[in-house]
């Protein structure tokens, strides 16, 4: 269903009566597109304190022009180097730097804070770099105009090259305020063709038929992956339809059979190189009117299955090394939502498995588990919401809209990127950064 306020506030009338009665004003996001790859304009380079990352080489190949210094041109990118803060003192410099630039930066433009990780051995840099995150939510939540603001914690800057490259690009339009740790041992993959990273790959995505999954498997194929679509028997028709579109395959099954793993595994001789747990379902309810049905189905489709499917997946040898697992968690099972005690108890369970399986998986498999927690996208489930508690999801986050599809497929696919193998146990929200939650 379209955003008729978003609508009606890009209009003359629209912009005057909002901007007198003080009511959200969403700005229109620069996303992805062949037209507008990259964002318009230049990237700014600050440094609160001192540092050791050797960053310049790897902000030159993120896609904006780098500026060292304010310039001029109004940046559309402002990369903030404070891993050298280590107390109250060095984080002064944070304020600093940002405060004479922070009015200046374009609309859909991009704040990237750097900080290093906790030392447990200095409780003085713990404090300080702790209080980045603070800095980097808040600032998420009043810098408006489309802007996002992203704290990365990192040793290397070669690294987290693929985790900037999709920061300060507009493919993570709908990704602000995350803090996310690039601390893995493991090394960067470049792509042969930095345009097609996973080509010569295999995907497979859960629940693609449709919605989401249909969004994450057109975004891997763009990225040049060999798509498998996975559905229930009921939505084969749409997932072959899908399949022959992106030239990959439809693959139809009961995610929550026994031997579902199994099945799949025996689809994939040639193994499997990213597995994308999509599949969900939603059966809502206040806890006290919910049948045990209800609480069952939607346990064993979003949880249960995840973790059958994955143990057999990897036990079988199918991932193959290099491997990215990317499950879908939610916002409801961070923050929790009413009426939907199953459906929160089943992705805050994916959180659970991200965390515990992600430093194994590296470790036995070299496979890494990540997970996105979208909040409120636009989809035909959301689209039959009623209608004030519908505003009300698409306004309660820091950009005042909801999300696209294509919002949690970006995600997904920089998660999945060979060039990611540093970015391991992390749970992204993919919610504008909902005022719900951390």
């Amino acid at each position: 269903m379209p955003d008729r306020y978003l609508s009606f506030t890009r209009t003359a009338p629209g912009r005057f009566l909002t901007r007198r009665l003080g009511l959200p004003q969403p700005a229109a996001l620069h996303r992805w597109s062949p037209d507008r790859p990259a964002l318009d304009g230049p990237l700014l380079a600050l440094t609160a304190g001192p540092s050791a990352l050797d960053l310049a080489p790897v902000l030159v190949r993120t896609g904006p022009a780098v500026y060292p210094a304010a310039g001029a041109a109004r940046p559309a990118a402002v990369v903030l180097d404070a891993t050298g803060v280590r107390d109250v003192d060095t984080l002064a410099g944070v304020h600093a730097a940002l405060h004479p630039v922070v009015r200046s930066v374009v609309p859909s433009g991009r704040i990237v804070v750097l900080g290093a990780p906790l030392d447990p051995a200095d409780h003085h840099q713990s404090a300080a770099q702790q209080a980045l995150e603070g800095f980097t939510r808040s600032l998420g939540k009043e810098i408006g105009g489309g802007r996002t603001v992203n704290l990365v914690r990192l040793t290397d800057a070669g690294a987290a090259e693929s985790t900037l490259r999709f920061l300060l690009s507009p493919r993570s339009a709908y990704v602000s305020g995350q803090v996310i740790d690039v601390l893995a041992a493991a090394g960067p993959v470049p792509p042969a063709d930095p345009g097609r990273p996973l080509a010569g790959r295999t995907a497979l995505v859960t629940g693609a038929a449709r919605g989401i999954g249909a969004a994450v498997a057109e975004t891997l194929a763009r990225d040049g992956a060999r798509v498998v679509v996975l559905d229930v028997p009921q939505a084969a028709q749409d997932a072959r339809r899908l399949a022959d579109r992106l030239g990959g395959t439809a693959l139809t099954l009961d995610i929550t059979a026994a031997d579902a793993g199994e099945r799949i595994a025996a689809e994939l001789p040639g193994g499997l190189d990213v597995l994308v747990h999509n599949a969900g379902v939603t059966r809502d309810r206040r806890l006290v009117n919910m049948p045990a049905e209800r609480w069952s189905s939607v346990l064993d489709v979003n949880l249960a299955s995840v973790l059958r499917t994955t143990d057999a997946l990897l036990a079988e040898g199918t991932l193959r090394p290099g491997g990215r697992i990317v499950a879908t968690a939610s916002i409801a099972g961070l923050a929790g939502n009413a009426g939907q005690t199953n459906y929160g108890a089943s992705k805050a369970g994916i959180v659970g498995l991200v965390r515990s399986l992600a430093p194994r998986a590296l470790a036995e498999h070299g496979v890494t588990v990540n997970a996105v927690a979208p909040g409120f996208i636009e989809t035909r489930m959301t689209a039959a919401v009623p209608l004030f508690i519908r505003e009300a999801g698409r306004r309660m986050n820091s950009l005042a809209q909801g999300g696209l599809p294509v919002d949690v497929a970006e995600t997904t696919a920089w998660l999945a990127d060979p060039a990611s193998g540093a970015v391991n146990g992390q749970v992204v929200r993919v919610c504008g950064q909902s005022l719900l939650g951390a």
